[in-house]
């Protein structure tokens, strides 16, 4: 009998030789495991010094990954003074090459290493990210290469997340409807508020994929990596991510006086960088909600791979109490 296998975990050594093989970096002398999330992600070392960061790439929810997108964008963002991790090419001048792995085939891409540390609490630290994602922003208004796979929409950031949600193995036929109309209000909440701002999104600009460093002249500057989410999208949605981040995600959960400093100080900051209007900043707490949804559709799409006890039903239970609030969640500018 032939088992069926959802998603394999190369060790670090053996993509550090499928690297040595298929791009002219040399000789590869140090390969780690870094994480396995969305993506299984390694960090190589070469003989000549360099360092690199290789991203197996999987099958999501969406479908596949949107590599010819996202090498572009960054080769955009990076002309345009960005400071962002690149894709690198295969020796042959390809964006990915293809790894034959028990479940099927996937693609694996190298991205330049950066180092440094994730977004601080510190007032300095925050402003460096909103001014540095503001900058992404900007520079995104003249992207002209390869369009995008995905567009982040109410179709793929909420409606299509929900229906996969809705047939989770621990979705209840109690919890069903109540998620259902919650998803509905939402959606019809954010048609409201009219026509809203479009921006080259990052997609998961949460503080933690992105570095903080010292620039040229001891500024703090931020960098950014995993634009694996990139694409265009709603404003609102981009920077609703960080206080999203932030907020507590349970049913009694309310931000501190910590975590609301901090989201004024990054709202305050990009603005500075950045006109807002006033109708994306009222959108901001609605599409919250949004990305609590989303990640939920993530979650019950990678029930092969994670299980399904990343989202028991007892947490489902506890999120509607928590979304249902969340209807009426403000957020302070």
């Amino acid at each position: 009998m032939n088992l069926e296998i959802a998603q394999s975990t190369p060790t670090a050594a053996s993509i550090a030789k499928l690297v040595q093989v298929h791009y002219g970096l040399g000789e590869v002398v140090e390969s780690e495991f870094l994480r396995r999330s969305f993506n299984q992600v390694y960090r190589l070392s070469f003989a000549s010094g360099r360092r690199a960061v290789a991203r197996l790439c999987a099958e999501r929810p969406r479908g596949g990954p949107n590599m010819l997108f996202e090498s572009a964008a960054l080769q955009h963002w990076a002309q345009a003074g960005c400071p962002v991790s690149r894709c690198l090419p295969t020796a042959d001048g390809e964006v990915a090459i293809h790894v034959s792995l028990p479940e099927g085939s996937r693609a694996l891409m190298l991205f330049e290493y950066l180092d440094g540390e994730f977004t601080g609490d510190s007032a300095d630290d925050i402003e460096a990210f909103a001014h540095g994602l503001a900058a992404l922003h900007i520079a995104g208004e003249s992207y002209q290469g390869p369009a995008s796979s995905y567009h982040l929409d109410l179709d793929y950031l909420l409606l299509r997340p929900l229906q996969g949600l809705l047939h989770a193995p621990t979705m209840t036929a109690e919890l069903r409807p109540q998620f259902e109309r919650l998803g509905q209000r939402l959606h019809s909440d954010v048609l409201a508020l009219g026509e809203l701002s479009r921006v080259l999104c990052h997609g998961d600009a949460h503080g933690s994929n992105n570095f903080i460093v010292r620039g040229a002249q001891e500024q703090r500057e931020a960098v950014f990596f995993d634009f694996d989410e990139a694409g265009p999208g709603y404003l609102a949605y981009e920077l609703a991510v960080y206080p999203w981040s932030l907020h507590p995600r349970t049913p009694d959960g309310v931000l501190n006086d910590k975590a609301t400093g901090q989201w004024r100080n990054f709202i305050s900051a990009y603005r500075e960088a950045r006109p807002v209007a006033d109708a994306d900043l009222a959108a901001i707490a609605r599409f919250m909600a949004v990305r609590q949804i989303w990640l939920l559709g993530e979650c019950a799409g990678r029930v092969p791979v994670w299980g399904s006890q990343t989202i028991p039903t007892d947490y489902l239970r506890r999120q509607v109490t928590m979304l249902r609030k969340w209807e009426t969640l403000e957020l302070p500018l």
